[in-house]
């Protein structure tokens, strides 16, 4: 045979060798993964309650619970976890006369207290919410009745009590440290399925401002979740949960790639302050907070959008004790930077109250450190976000009025102190970037207005840069609108 087929055949030989090995190597990684999630499923299971409920009584819920009087399914945005004629989750029977009435959710071992002989369970607040009894089971056939230590509605975290001590508690991981990409295993009982494993990745961190509860930050996962999920752990390779699930984004009830988790780090937190207090208590700063947007950002002379604006700081808080005012930017929060307003308004809340905090701010241009004792929150506390002279400004496509006394009573604004908005033309400027009727316009490019004059020779000495920032008011809540045309 001539020297180069002799040289093919051995080069041949060699890559059908390599690829046999290579392809070999490849099935055993695959081989280690996959004994990687049952080793996950070894350790978790055990610790992974599934948890039954049953109701008398409708009552209502910010989040939609099991006892829900118009079913969940019917809702096209988020579904809760309590399906639509699935196995186990009978549909409720219409309003009259008292039905019992069942639900099914998931929970995991939080904590044992030996002392009182008791274990407590984690789970989601709209999961055993208005229960009248909660039975709780375990994949070895144990079996137990269960009462609630404690549930929080706005953080959707809720914590039961069963009389037993020797179960496993599970390992809590860092959520914190959690990277998009990595591997995370959900353990729950979809349908009634017990003790179903499914595996995905993180696809985000940090979601907030979807609406299904008042305090967000929640994980994204692929992991295939269903109804029967919520309250089931989110782990990692290593067996600890780094996230409780809690909501999925359907159109169709089920599973579409899309589901949400409650970081650990934020839910034990909760948790052990429902086991120690049997409520939650927050921090308070005493300010209502919005987005630093790029236009924002140079209406007041910022390079950059890091960070927070503050829209508006409440008389008597313990921002303006603290000196915060209207118009800073905080950039910095106990020493980590702060990146948006959902994170922050966590941040906060979970900030214990009486301690003594530091934030950075930048006001006109400069940085500006401001130490802040930290307040108790309570519901008085909560915000979320006629005649007299007027002027039209066409380009802008609104009508403002100057206050007259009966205004400002009615707008709860001081006569003087702005102008209200009395007509908002469909399609405009001021429609497109949130203006509405009714709202008072009480700054224009951080400088007081006082009448609707003062407001028309302001917008008149905007127009070479075609763009003003106004701050307006809305019922309690204030905020900082940029206007281009």
């Amino acid at each position: 045979m001539h020297k180069f087929g002799r040289a093919f055949l051995i080069l041949f030989s060699a890559l059908v060798a390599f690829s046999a090995q290579a392809q070999e190597g490849g099935i055993e990684n695959l081989r280690q993964t996959g004994k990687a999630f049952a080793k996950v499923a070894r350790a978790v299971s055990p610790s992974v309650a599934y948890i039954q409920v049953e109701s008398r009584s409708g009552g209502t819920s910010q989040l939609r619970s099991p006892f829900d009087e118009q079913w969940p399914f019917d809702d096209d945005f988020l579904r809760r976890f309590f399906g639509d004629e699935f196995p186990g989750i009978p549909r409720p029977e219409a309003p009259g006369d008292e039905q019992r009435v069942l639900g099914q959710g998931s929970g995991f071992v939080f904590a044992t207290s030996k002392s009182a002989d008791s274990t407590y369970i984690v789970t989601n607040n709209h999961v055993v919410a208005n229960a009248d009894k909660i039975t709780v089971k375990f994949q070895d056939g144990s079996e137990f009745d269960a009462k609630v230590k404690g549930g929080d509605s706005k953080s959707d975290i809720a914590v039961i009590e069963i009389e037993e001590t020797g179960l496993p508690v599970l390992s809590l991981g860092d959520s914190a440290k959690l990277e998009v990409g990595e591997w995370v295993v959900a353990i729950g009982n979809p349908f009634g399925l017990s003790y179903t494993l499914t595996v995905g990745v993180v696809s985000a961190k940090g979601r907030t401002r979807l609406g299904i509860s008042d305090y967000e930050d929640f994980i994204q996962t692929d992991a295939a979740i269903n109804p029967g999920n919520s309250g089931g752990p989110l782990v990692n390779l290593d067996s600890e949960v780094v996230g409780m699930n809690t909501a999925i984004f359907s159109r169709s009830g089920g599973y579409m790639g899309v589901g949400f988790a409650i970081p650990i780090n934020l839910a034990k937190v909760i948790a052990n302050q429902l086991i120690e207090q049997g409520e939650v208590t927050r921090g308070f700063l005493g300010i209502v907070i919005q987005p630093l947007t790029r236009e924002l950002a140079q209406s007041f002379d910022l390079e950059e959008t890091q960070g927070i604006l503050i829209a508006q700081v409440t008389e008597d808080s313990p921002a303006q004790k603290a000196g915060l005012r209207q118009g800073d930017v905080i950039v910095s929060y106990r020493g980590q930077p702060v990146k948006d307003v959902g994170s922050f308004r966590n941040q906060v809340s979970l900030t214990p109250p009486g301690s003594q905090e530091r934030l950075i701010i930048i006001r006109d241009g400069k940085k500006k450190t401001i130490s802040v004792t930290i307040g108790t929150l309570t519901e008085d506390k909560l915000v979320t976000e006629g005649s007299g002279p007027t002027q039209n400004v066409e380009e802008l496509g609104l009508t403002v009025q100057t206050l007259t006394d009966e205004l400002a009573d009615m707008f709860n604004v001081k006569a003087g102190q702005g102008v209200v908005v009395t007509a908002v033309a469909p399609g405009s400027i001021a429609a497109q970037t949130g203006i509405e009727t009714g709202m008072v316009i009480t700054q224009i490019n951080r400088e007081p207005v006082k009448n609707a004059e003062e407001f028309k020779q302001a917008v008149n000495a905007s127009r070479a840069e075609r763009r003003i920032l106004l701050l307006v008011q809305k019922g309690d809540m204030r905020q900082y609108i940029v206007l281009r045309w």
